[in-house]
């Protein structure tokens, strides 16, 4: 049967639509960046995610040639400044930080995007774990001593947190279900109070970063029972992981990365993960992540795409098993 020349007119223009497409993407591609970028940061100046941000912008504004700046858009637990990211033209001008708070927004928000489709990995930045520390009144030495006296006194002992869905509350409700125990939330707005209310012995445990306790942990304000890591911190390298001191297969690790809008071009996401690993090189930002106590993580973009979803599920479990709600 004779081909169609309508049908053969319209395939040529398409083959030559799409070869003039990759010409133009590619041209875009060599020629990115060619003026800032900006990098926003969904949550307030002066926390872990603004510090971390803040950190990576300055190395990658070297490395790309470009001046990356930081757009502060907080709110609603970072789902604003996340959703304006997620809106944005995917031309590589408009970059955001994801967190551990985008992996767990999804079970506590209704958000108009979705955690994965509506954006593009690039690079994941390091891992930070949390600190089981307690006030030194509360007569425990171990994390299997703490279990056992909360085991003895259900819903009597009790914790503090940021808030409902913080890194800190997540942290705690994730001992409580794995090893069994019933410790009273009490939730803070904001790990400042909170901090100052376990220290004074108004509440008797938190789980919170590194770089929030260690200093009460040297001045013997707090005791540290464990760390929330896969392996001990270099920070308090004598403190054993909540693993390895009585609750096996215990991680919370908070963590910071790179992403951009779905749709980013390969060419781009390949230069923004190169370059994010040359920033992550440089001396200067080991040594402000090793004062934050993070730790720098080097990992595929593929990887960091598994790793997102693989948090997404875990906390989303987290937060259902614990009928935890945002009021």
């Amino acid at each position: 049967m004779a081909s169609c020349p309508m049908s053969n007119l319209l395939l040529r223009l398409t083959k030559v639509a799409l070869v003039l497409l990759a010409l133009t993407s590619a041209a875009a591609a060599d020629d990115y960046p060619n003026r800032p970028v900006r990098l926003i940061i969904p949550f307030p100046p002066g926390g872990s995610n603004d510090v971390v941000g803040r950190m990576v912008a300055n190395q990658l504004s070297a490395k790309l040639g470009q001046q990356v700046f930081v757009d502060n858009r907080g709110g609603a637990g970072g789902t604003i400044g996340t959703e304006a990211c997620a809106v944005a033209a995917p031309d590589g001008y408009t970059l955001c930080v994801v967190s551990i708070a985008h992996a767990v927004n999804p079970a506590l928000h209704k958000l108009n995007y979705d955690p994965i489709k509506s954006f593009t990995p690039i690079a994941i930045f390091a891992t930070g774990p949390n600190v089981l520390a307690i006030n030194p009144t509360l007569p425990v030495k171990s994390v299997k001593e703490l279990i056992a006296l909360a085991k003895q006194k259900p819903g009597e002992l009790n914790y503090a947190s940021a808030g409902v869905g913080s890194f800190q509350h997540l942290g705690a409700e994730l001992f409580k279900l794995q090893a069994g125990v019933d410790i009273v939330h009490v939730p803070y707005k904001g790990g400042g109070p909170a901090m100052q209310d376990v220290i004074s012995g108004h509440v008797k445990i938190m789980f919170s970063s590194l770089i929030q306790t260690t200093p009460f942990i040297q001045s013997g304000q707090l005791k540290a029972l464990g760390t929330g890591g896969a392996k001990r911190s270099p920070v308090l390298p004598d403190v054993p992981t909540i693993a390895e001191a009585g609750v096996p297969g215990y991680v919370a690790d908070n963590w910071w990365g790179l992403a951009a809008p779905a749709g980013l071009l390969a060419p781009m996401v390949e230069k923004l993960y190169a370059a994010t690993q040359g920033a992550l090189k440089a001396p200067e930002l080991k040594v402000q992540f090793d004062r934050e106590g993070a730790s720098i993580v080097e990992m595929s973009t593929a990887k960091f795409a598994d790793y997102i979803k693989i948090e997404l599920d875990k906390w989303a479990r987290v937060v259902k098993e614990s009928n935890m709600r945002v009021k």
